[in-house]
């Protein structure tokens, strides 16, 4: 019996629907299966489903594949490539998508507190200031994607946060001291590892900026976060460039316990 697939995206709104259209276009047009289509980019029936729908995305080797197996003279790499270059209107629900699936997450905060470990007032604050239109429905959904670290099946937490981090009194001092509370409350749990880098590492790869590297069961992906919007990365050399930054702004960083001694200090330094 064939598969069930979503609904495919406009491919008015932006590069990435009209990709996601596309390849089912194209698959249509040529009588191919879920399945017969999944084999030509290695992927499963219920992943080409999801691509077709919009939340998952093909690679640049997934991409060649297609235009050698249609013969489209690069139009599928095309379309990757100047997707990639534009924003994604849809960039949080494929984010949060891309999160909520995750094995590993890979964190660098170089301004903020991750979303995932943000007490309600620190981010109430954050929204607050950032002025935006529904404040508490805001701070609804933000809380709800918190169970992903506490559920059946949490994925494993790497956090690296700049001191700057840790020291600026998002909401003022109470409510900065609460969240370096709870901050050491997760630094407790057994799938976190929470690392400070210390002011005194100086120049780093991190002052560049945050972002995230999210491990689901069918690839590795990247996130860079922006005012306004966010970018997701899917290629595999970038998204592995990501991974060898990671890496070198955690050789500045202090151990988890000299993590928390700091947190400490900086929390009896609060009035």
């Amino acid at each position: 019996m064939p598969g069930r697939f979503r609904e495919t995206p406009d491919p008015m709104v932006s590069m990435w629907t009209w990709l996601a259209h596309d390849l089912r276009f194209y698959r249509l047009k040529h009588g191919l299966s879920g399945e017969r289509f999944g084999r030509i980019i290695g992927v499963v029936r219920s992943t080409v489903s999801r691509m077709e729908a919009g939340e998952l995305k093909i690679d640049e080797e997934q991409a060649k594949a297609l235009d050698t197996y249609f013969g489209t003279g690069g139009h599928f790499l095309r379309l990757l490539t100047y997707a990639k270059l534009g924003h994604n209107p849809d960039w949080q629900k494929e984010y949060e998508n891309f999160e909520a699936r995750a094995t590993m997450i890979r964190n660098y905060g170089g301004q903020l507190v991750p979303a995932l470990f943000q007490t309600p007032d620190y981010a109430r604050a954050l929204l607050t200031a950032g002025r935006w239109p529904d404040v508490e429905g805001a701070l609804a959904a933000r809380m709800a994607r918190q169970r992903l670290i506490t559920g059946p099946e949490p994925p494993d937490l790497w956090i690296l946060l700049a001191e700057s981090v840790l020291d600026w009194p998002v909401g003022g001092p109470e409510i900065m001291k609460e969240q370096l509370a709870h901050l050491l409350e997760v630094s407790e749990m057994p799938n976190v590892t929470l690392r400070a880098v210390p002011r005194s590492a100086g120049a780093h790869q991190g002052l560049d900026g945050p972002f995230k590297i999210i491990r689901v069961p069918e690839r590795d992906v990247a996130f860079v976060e922006a005012p306004g919007g966010g970018r997701l990365i899917m290629g595999i050399s970038e998204v592995q460039g990501f991974g060898v930054r990671f890496d070198r702004i955690a050789a500045e960083a202090l151990s988890p316990g000299s993590s928390r001694t700091l947190i400490k200090k900086l929390m009896e330094g609060m009035s």
